[in-house]
């Protein structure tokens, strides 16, 4: 009966984490009665916490392209004097260590030109961090995988409960 109520709370969790965010979100349960849950950040949200990571007020426009394996990233950036826009783009690739999401950035260009390493570093710090935020719904969850869709990004979370604890 209490894990009943335990899973009817997480599924109630789940929708109203769904309707805030406008992720889409699965749960089943593991034969060790931890919980699986997947979800998917539509790019709309994928594109709002990129501009957010990136924290730049120079950075206008700013687009993804959910490609097969990665995310393509353009964006108009004003130069800090005059009125002229450069173009901004990156590759944008996504995994998990740990438990965690890693970005790694790669072909960062400005106007063709590469961009500096030090912005890039933290860049990735940035997006790991805002996009796992983003998914992740409970603090016993550890990211299991991540991949690119045609329209969305795919986590897959493992969610330890009691019963998997062995409590």
């Amino acid at each position: 009966m209490k894990n009943n109520r335990w899973m009817l709370a997480m599924v109630l969790l789940a929708t109203a984490s769904m309707a805030i965010s406008a992720c889409s979100i699965a749960v089943d349960r593991n034969p060790d009665g931890s919980l699986r849950l997947e979800v998917n950040l539509p790019e709309s949200t994928i594109q709002e916490e990129i501009t957010a990571a990136l924290n730049d007020p120079l950075i206008t426009d700013l687009q993804v392209d959910l490609r097969q394996g990665y995310i393509f990233v353009t964006a108009d950036r004003k130069r800090v004097l005059g009125d002229e826009t450069d173009l901004l783009s990156f590759r944008l690739d996504l995994g998990t260590h740990d438990g965690h999401l890693t970005a790694v950035i790669s072909d960062a260009k400005i106007n063709d030109e590469p961009v500096n390493d030090a912005y890039v570093e933290v860049w990735n710090q940035r997006l790991a961090q805002r996009l796992e935020e983003a998914a992740k719904r409970n603090p016993d969850s550890s990211l299991q995988s991540v991949s690119v869709g045609d329209d969305a990004l795919n986590f897959i979370w493992r969610i330890e409960t009691p019963r998997s604890k062995g409590e």
